[in-house]
């Protein structure tokens, strides 16, 4: 009997998921062509990753008496789609690193406008991963669907020069391989 309602069970379990939409692909056609990731690449992760950006309020590069807030560097949770923790984005340098212990850092090749009030868009390079594991063989990573994650709307001038702000942001990171 106990065999038979186990049986049953699974069958159930089995029928529910095959009912269940399967997961599309991520799709960049929408995207801008500046951060669409090159033909012959796959999505091999798709990550939400939620956290702080650092702005530091520094004197501007060749404008005397000029201060602006200057990016220092993301800590974010790189979540899957259902909120289970996959790894985590932070830097200098920007690193991602999976909970598997891999991690890679990038060069950025592009970025495009995001809606106002939130950080734009991005196409990175991938570097080669450093460990074997999830970040092995991820050739280019996008950021899409950004919220937030600007620069402060704070004054910034020499009374606060040095001075830190953070912000809360969300964006998609999309990991790709060569196909």
């Amino acid at each position: 009997m106990l065999r038979i309602s186990l049986a049953a069970a699974a069958v159930a379990a089995l029928a529910a998921c095959a009912s269940q939409p399967m997961m599309k692909p991520y799709d960049q056609s929408a995207l801008p062509a500046a951060v669409q990731v090159p033909a012959g690449h796959r999505v091999a992760m798709e990550t939400v990753g939620a956290g702080d950006i650092t702005y530091e309020c520094r004197a501007k590069a060749a404008a005397a008496g000029e201060f602006e807030w200057v990016f220092v560097g993301p800590d974010a949770k790189l979540m899957d789609r259902g909120g289970k923790m996959l790894g985590k984005y932070y830097g200098p340098p920007a690193t991602w690193e999976s909970m598997d212990g891999s991690k890679l850092t990038g060069t950025q090749l592009a970025v495009a406008p995001a809606a106002a009030g939130n950080i734009p868009m991005q196409l990175v390079k991938a570097n080669p991963a450093m460990g074997s594991g999830a970040m092995s063989g991820v050739s280019h990573i996008q950021r899409v669907s950004t919220v937030g994650g600007v620069a402060p709307a704070a004054a910034c001038g020499a009374a606060n020069a040095g001075g830190k702000q953070v912000v809360k942001y969300q964006a998609d990171y999309i990991f790709y391989k060569a196909m």
